[in-house]
């Protein structure tokens, strides 16, 4: 086949053999890189019964949290030898044993927070921002608690700390004014020490409040309370800074009132808190689906998919909403 291709050429000479160029070809290359390449054993290797040693070694109680180097050395210094570090790294491959051999703290797996709301007063979110004060390193700390089905802003107060008692007395002045009762409510925060500590957590015991928490360094385990604190930081008359904590609260007790009476939230599709909170969304959907039927009436031209529908308030809403089954029916 070689002394006929160089007379005539590759392809005449495989046209006429009836043989594939590609087989010439990898003959000319040698053997089929993709099979797998059988390694000589060298003579210098350790034996099966070294290999198990230095595995023992390695995985002792004395040298199970050190490295092959610092094994390695130690045993050096101690007069002893048994294979190069770089072997040592070899014989705990072969068994997957190459790992962090240290003992480090393991942080545990924490669940994920998985909450639904289908009404008013059944989930509250509340967490804590830092408002500005006149002077450099001064500032006021706004505690806002949330009802997560209507956004509806329930509770508020403004102080000049963070602590777990004065979250007690905000939860527990806002759950006797919404009349809430035992197993009604789950309250959801992060993990700060104000929304963990005794006073608060032994309240919600008395009044039969479940308490949820974010996963520790996890925003968007308390997403509400994050998106509401965000709308009011970038609300128009937000001051650069308050001059005294009389005048925070003077501006806050307008700014949640708005907020709460004519803030056209876009997760309600533009209904706002207090009609969802108090039960008129539905009559604020049929008003509005009576002015967009007057209009299809008016212009049915300028509406290509026929008659609008007015939405109104989710039905359903989630902090964390649980991942879709894949199971087959």
């Amino acid at each position: 086949m070689t002394e006929l291709a160089a007379k005539i050429g590759v392809k005449s000479a495989c046209d006429a053999l009836v043989v594939p160029r590609s087989q010439v070809y990898r003959e000319r290359q040698g053997p089929d890189p993709s099979e797998p390449k059988v390694r000589i054993t060298p003579e210098q290797a350790l034996s099966n019964e070294e290999r198990v040693a230095v595995r023992e070694t390695l995985n002792s109680e004395r040298f199970m949290d050190k490295a092959p180097r610092q094994v390695y050395a130690t045993l050096l210094d101690e007069g002893t030898y048994l294979c190069h570090w770089r072997t040592m790294y070899r014989v705990l491959a072969a068994h997957d044993e190459v790992r962090e051999r240290r003992q480090l703290r393991r942080h545990p797996a924490y669940k994920k927070p998985e909450l639904l709301a289908t009404q008013p007063n059944q989930v509250w979110s509340w967490d804590i921002t830092a408002l500005r004060g006149p002077h450099k390193w001064e500032h006021y700390r706004l505690y806002t608690v949330l009802d997560i089905f209507s956004r509806y802003v329930v509770g508020w107060m403004i102080a000049e700390e963070e602590s777990s008692d004065l979250a007690r007395q905000l939860i527990d002045e806002t759950a006797h004014k919404y009349g809430i009762q035992p197993d009604q409510l789950t309250l959801h925060a992060d993990n700060g020490a104000p929304m963990k500590g005794k006073p608060l957590s032994q309240l919600l015991i008395d009044l039969g409040i479940t308490k949820s928490h974010s996963r520790p360094h996890t925003s968007d385990d308390n997403p509400f309370s994050e998106a509401q604190f965000k709308t009011m930081k970038y609300h128009s008359t937000y001051p650069n800074c308050f001059e005294s904590i009389d005048a925070a609260r003077d501006w806050a007790r307008t700014f949640f009132s708005s907020y709460n009476e004519h803030h056209y939230h876009s997760g309600l599709n533009l209904l706002t808190p207090a009609s969802v909170h108090f039960g008129q969304a539905s009559l604020i959907q049929q008003q509005r689906q009576q002015v967009m039927d007057r209009a299809f009436s008016s212009h049915p031209d300028r509406f290509r998919h026929g008659i609008p529908f007015v939405k109104g308030n989710p039905d359903q809403v989630y902090i964390n909403p649980p991942a879709a089954s894949t199971d087959l029916p």
